[in-house]
């Protein structure tokens, strides 16, 4: 299918996609079962430059592009949903220095990123604000020159491994959300620590963790944007960010459609390939469809960034839900497809049935998805 790329995304595509082919999808396996950050992966793509598409040209990068970042977590996705997401969640962070950070502070971070040599999260959630994203208890507190931060964060991609973090926390509890702040905590800060390393179902070569603030010190040069302003940056970031999670959706789908296809075409059962069965023909059938539209809502949705549109919650909402719910059915049907050995570990489709999973949960459930997107009709009739 047309999708009308550039020749520049069109190589960069192709250039992730033998990556993938090459790198990726060979140790796939192994990358699940031994359940730690792949820097030797990482390493790899930051010699093929991948990072530099996170970065302005003027700090050592290609020039941010939402749609080609989307071009690149689509195709690690294909080969392993884990290594994609520690991909894309380098881009939140990255985006809120490129958005709200002063000269100084791109300066500082934005080449070391380009370079894929600072590794970056993004800590909002905590135990008790998930959905409920404004209920964050982490406190800043002015002391002199620097903030005092205090309070915990949970679930965080790239937690302990990440060389900064970008931190939302409460300045004012008087205001409510219009009390928290953005802030860069770099590794090794005195105060600042990784707690426990979650044991998760899928995308296990990403590494999920509780970062811990306890009398942690912050200059005061490390505020990212105005004051005040924290919760509508994480807004703005998780806006962009979700429509990373329906290109990482739409790629593990591509993955296991794959995987369904070739195994379809070389299982026989009843003296023929199971392909020439009406009802396998349907399952790819409409496995297919869902995947291609699912793709085309990404794309627009990363094209509108690319093109200045504020306007993001309505289409980054409903890219991130139907993508999301698309890989959880296609990877479903793909075990289908492949029967009892579908279940097995030996076979790659049930890695993806459980990499698919998170993809309606996090970035804000898929619930939450559709309450946002229900917001945005009702307000504009």
């Amino acid at each position: 299918m047309n999708y009308f790329l550039s020749e520049f995304e069109e190589a960069l595509k192709n250039l992730f996609c033998e990556y993938v082919d090459k790198r990726i999808i060979p140790m796939r396996k192994e990358l699940d079962e031994r359940h730690v950050f792949a820097y030797d992966i990482f390493g790899e793509m930051a010699q093929q430059d991948f990072f530099r598409i996170m970065v302005p040209e003027e700090y050592g990068g290609m020039g941010e592009s939402q749609f080609q970042l989307i071009l690149g977590i689509e195709q690690l996705s294909r080969g392993d949903g884990g290594i994609a997401v520690s991909y894309a969640v380098d881009a939140i962070a990255t985006n809120g220095i490129i958005l709200h950070g002063n000269e100084e502070q791109k300066k500082k971070y934005l080449p070391g990123i380009a370079d894929g040599k600072i590794i970056t999260a993004f800590a909002f959630s905590e135990p008790e604000a998930g959905s409920d994203a404004a209920a964050i208890k982490t406190r800043a507190v002015k002391k002199g020159d620097r903030y005092i931060l205090n309070g915990v964060k949970q679930f965080i991609t790239n937690g302990e491994v990440a060389d900064i973090v970008l931190v939302i926390a409460i300045t004012d509890p008087q205001k409510g959300h219009k009390g928290h702040s953005a802030f860069i905590v770099e590794k090794g800060t005195h105060g600042f620590s990784a707690g426990k390393r979650e044991d998760k179902m899928g995308i296990r070569s990403s590494i999920t963790n509780e970062l811990i603030f306890d009398g942690c010190e912050v200059p005061e040069g490390n505020v990212i944007g105005e004051l005040g302003r924290g919760f509508y940056i994480a807004m703005e970031l998780l806006n962009r960010s979700r429509i990373g999670i329906g290109a990482q959706s739409v790629g593990i789908a591509q993955g296991a459609l794959d995987e369904a296809v070739k195994y379809a075409n070389t299982r026989e059962q009843f003296g023929q390939p199971i392909s020439s069965f009406q009802a396998i023909q349907h399952m790819l059938a409409d496995m297919d469809t869902h995947i291609e539209a699912a793709r085309l809502l990404v794309y627009q949705a990363a094209r509108m960034v690319d093109a200045g549109d504020k306007d993001l919650i309505k289409i980054s909402s409903m890219s991130k839900l139907f993508a999301s719910d698309t890989a959880m059915k296609v990877t479903t049907d793909a075990v289908q497809i492949f029967g009892g050995y579908g279940y097995m570990k030996e076979y790659p489709v049930e890695k993806m049935m459980r990499d698919a999973k998170v993809t309606q949960i996090y970035e804000g459930t898929n619930q939450i998805q559709r309450n946002a997107i229900a917001s945005q009709l009702i307000k504009s009739k």
